[in-house]
C-alpha cells in the first residue's frame, strides 16, 4: 500500500511542480488546440510549439502522423477520442522524457517489426509517466515502457489480432522498470497480456486480461510485486511467475486456461511468495508448482479443474493450508516419492473420513495424490481409463497399501467443511 500511496501521489507532485513553475513564469504555462479545421492542424507542430506544463487539446478526428516524439513535459488531451492512425508503418507516440500525461486516445495501426517493438505508446528512460482512459487497436505492443519509474497505466483497453506468438506483441509490456501501477486496464488479443521483466515494487491490481495467446500475466526475474483483484480468463495459460522472489498474489481470478499443458499458475523458481484468496476454476492445471520454496498457499479455492495442483518435486518448505478442493478431476499430483511440504487443514470434497470428537477436522488423514492421477501425469493417453472399474481398483489397493504415491504427501487434518473465503468478486 505504501507503493501505490507513492505512485497516487505522483500526479500531485506533477501538478504542485507546474503550479510552482506557472506562478514564476506565469506566460510560460498555456493550453494549445488541434482540430483538422484550426491553424495549428499537426500534433507535432503543437509538440514543437508547446512549452513544459503547456497542455495539448486534440479535437475529434483522424490523424495519421508519423512517430510523435514527446520531449517536453507536457499534458495531451484527446476531446472525444481523435484517432491516431500508424497506418501499419510505424509506431505512434515515443515519450523521452518525464511527467508526461497522455489520455483519451483512439490509437491504431502500429505493425510488428522484426527488429523493433513497434508500439501505440512508447515510453523510454522516462519517470511520472500517466497513460489513461486510452483505446488501443490493431497495435503490435500497446504501451511498451523501457527503463522507466514511477508509472500509471490506468482505465485503458487494448486489444489486437495476433495469431500466432512469433509475430505478436505484448499489450503492456514493462522491462527494467520499477514503481509502475498497472491499474483497470481490459487486454485482449496479443501474445501476452501483461509482461513484467526486471520489475520490482509494482502493482498489477483490477485488470481483465482475456483470450491472449501465451499468457494473461507474465512475470521474469521481477522482485517484491504484488497483482491482486484481477481475472485471468481463456487464456493459453493464465499466470506465469518465473525466477522471481517475494510475489504477493491476492483475490485474483484464474478461468477456463484450458488446453494441452495449461495451467492456471505457473510457478517455475520462485520463493518466499505469497498466494491467498483466488480462485481456480476449470483450468487443465490450477496450480503447476516446479523449483518453488517457502510459499504460502492459503485460503484458495480449486474447483473443476483436471489437476488442481501439480506438485513437482523439486519444490520444498511450501505450506498449503485452509483451501477448498471441490470437483477437481485430481486434487494434488506429483512426480516423486519425496514430498517436502506441508499438507494440513484443507478441505477436500473427496474425503470419506469421519469426525467422532465433532471438533472439524477428520479423525483419519487424507490422501490427495492418487495413484491414477500420476499415471495420467507421466501417461496422459491413460486418461482413457478414467471412471473404468480397473482405475477404481488401482486406487483402492493403493489406498489400503500405499506402495507408489509418497508417503509423505498427506494431509494428516483434513477438514470436515470448507473454509469461508473471503474472495473479492473483480471483472467477469
Amino acid at each position: 500500500m505504501q507503493t501505490a500511496k507513492l505512485i497516487f501521489g505522483l500526479p500531485v507532485i506533477l501538478i504542485f511542480f507546474c503550479s510552482i513553475a506557472s506562478a514564476l513564469f506565469p506566460l510560460n504555462a498555456a493550453t494549445h488546440t488541434v482540430c483538422q479545421d484550426c491553424p495549428l492542424n499537426q500534433l507535432q507542430n503543437a509538440l514543437d510549439l508547446a512549452e513544459a506544463c503547456d497542455t495539448i487539446l486534440v479535437k475529434k478526428g483522424i490523424y495519421q502522423p508519423e512517430v510523435l516524439e514527446v520531449k517536453k513535459s507536457i499534458v495531451l488531451i484527446g476531446l472525444d477520442f481523435p484517432v491516431l492512425d500508424g497506418q501499419e508503418k510505424n509506431e505512434l507516440i515515443a515519450i523521452k522524457t518525464n511527467d508526461v500525461t497522455i489520455s483519451g486516445f483512439e490509437i491504431i495501426n502500429a505493425p510488428f517489426s522484426s527488429s523493433r517493438e513497434l508500439a501505440g505508446i512508447n515510453a523510454y528512460n522516462a519517470s511520472n509517466i500517466h497513460i489513461t482512459n486510452n483505446r488501443f487497436s490493431n497495435t503490435c505492443f500497446g504501451i511498451y515502457l523501457a527503463n522507466v519509474a514511477h508509472c500509471t497505466i490506468e482505465n485503458n483497453f487494448l486489444t489486437s489480432n495476433s495469431e500466432i506468438e512469433l509475430n505478436a506483441g505484448n499489450g503492456i509490456h514493462a522491462w527494467k522498470c520499477e514503481h509502475l501501477l498497472i491499474s483497470n486496464n481490459e487486454v485482449t488479443g496479443h501474445r501476452d497480456g501483461i509482461y513484467f521483466e526486471f520489475v520490482t515494487q509494482s502493482q498489477i491490481t483490477g485488470n481483465h486480461s482475456y483470450e491472449n495467446l501465451r499468457y494473461g500475466l507474465h512475470f521474469m526475474f521481477s522482485h517484491e510485486d504484488e497483482y491482486r483483484n484481477n481475472s485471468f480468463v481463456n487464456n493459453g495459460a493464465g499466470v506465469a511467475v518465473m525466477y522471481t522472489k517475494k510475489v504477493t498474489m491476492l483475490n485474483n481470478r484464474f478461468i477456463h486456461n484450458w488446453g494441452d499443458s495449461a495451467y492456471g499458475l505457473l510457478l517455475k523458481d520462485i520463493t518466499d511468495s505469497h498466494i491467498e484468496n483466488n480462485l481456480f476454476d476449470q483450468n487443465t492445471t490450477g496450480i503447476q508448482m516446479e523449483g518453488s520454496s517457502r510459499i504460502v498457499i492459503t485460503h484458495n479455492t480449486f474447483s473443476f479443474n483436471g489437476w488442481a495442483v501439480q506438485l513437482q518435486a523439486s519444490c520444498d518448505n511450501n505450506n498449503f493450508s485452509k483451501n477448498n478442493f471441490s470437483a477437481n478431476t485430481f486434487d494434488i499430483a506429483t512426480n516423486g516419492t519425496l514430498v517436502l511440504n506441508e499438507i494440513n487443514h484443507n478441505y477436500w470434497d473427496k474425503y470419506e473420513g469421519y469426525d467422532l470428537n465433532k471438533d472439524g477436522v477428520g479423525d483419519v488423514p487424507y490422501r490427495p495424490a492418487s495413484l491414477y492421477a500420476m499415471l495420467v501425469s507421466e501417461m496422459p493417453f491413460t486418461i482413457m481409463l478414467w471412471r473404468s472399474f480397473v482405475v477404481y481398483l488401482l486406487d483402492r489397493m493403493e489406498k489400503i497399501i500405499p506402495s507408489i504415491t509418497p508417503e509423505s504427501l498427506i494431509d494428516s487434518k483434513p477438514l470436515m467443511k470448507p473454509v469461508k473465503h473471503d474472495q473479492h468478486s473483480t471483472t467477469p
